[in-house]
């Protein structure tokens, strides 16, 4: 915080200091990602909205993660629409935790930010988490590459995870951030969604920060893949 001045003077050499660019990066930070969800918080139409993201896309601020639900619209409210990720992820958490209350930390005082933190840290990681998991899957399958990476998302149901493999196989996985480890019953309410959300899967993933139940472990195989932080620790010493 302390950095503020210096910092800010970057990014919005950045954005080009545009005011209506930052309310909307500030409600994809906030939200769902999704382009509706953040024009509602900028207050913008969607034609209005519609041309800032699209500027945003070509300063490379963020990308477009196309849903695989058909719509007659990409910003129909009644549907399900793209999502939009940020390219950097400390932009991500300026626009989501400094850049709405900028006037209290130019003054020194970061109380408003640390409740503001506080509030959202456990959503923010998660949210990174997911990330980083997509990641470590691209690196471990290696066998039979990953192709497509992305998450899945419809009016029915969403998966963390939704990749294709060089050899069309299906894959579909969640991420858990928590302090529990994740059980068979994990496993069991992934394979109900899939029903809700009409797909298949070849190959389930769980991603868990504190491991698994001894009953899901012995489940594992090749329809089955389960990772720890400790692979991302592999990951991190092979890199």
């Amino acid at each position: 915080m302390d950095e503020y001045h210096f910092i800010h003077s970057n990014i919005i050499e950045k954005t080009h200091a545009d005011s209506i660019s930052h309310a909307v990066l500030t409600g994809l930070a906030i939200g769902d990602g999704q382009a509706h969800t953040a024009f509602k918080r900028a207050k913008l139409s969607s034609e209005e909205g519609s041309s800032v993201i699209e500027h945003l896309i070509e300063l490379k601020l963020i990308r477009r993660e196309k849903s695989r639900e058909k719509s007659n619209s990409w910003i129909d409210e009644n549907s399900v629409s793209d999502k939009f990720h940020f390219n950097s992820t400390f932009m991500k958490f300026w626009f989501a935790f400094v850049s709405p209350i900028f006037k209290g930390i130019q003054e020194g005082n970061y109380e408003e930010f640390m409740v503001r933190f506080e509030n959202r840290k456990q959503e923010y990681i998660e949210q990174l988490f997911t990330l980083i998991s997509q990641d470590l899957i691209r690196e471990k399958f290696i066998d039979d590459t990953i192709v497509e990476m992305g998450s899945y998302w419809d009016k029915n149901g969403e998966f963390d995870i939704y990749a294709k493999t060089a050899s069309h196989k299906t894959v579909i996985g969640t991420c858990k951030y928590t302090n529990s480890k994740i059980k068979k019953s994990e496993l069991n309410r992934a394979k109900e969604n899939l029903l809700h959300v009409k797909l298949n899967a070849d190959i389930f993933v769980l991603v868990s920060k504190r491991g698994f139940s001894n009953e899901l472990k012995s489940l594992k195989g090749d329809n089955l893949k389960l990772f720890t932080l400790r692979n991302f620790k592999s990951t991190n010493e092979n890199g």
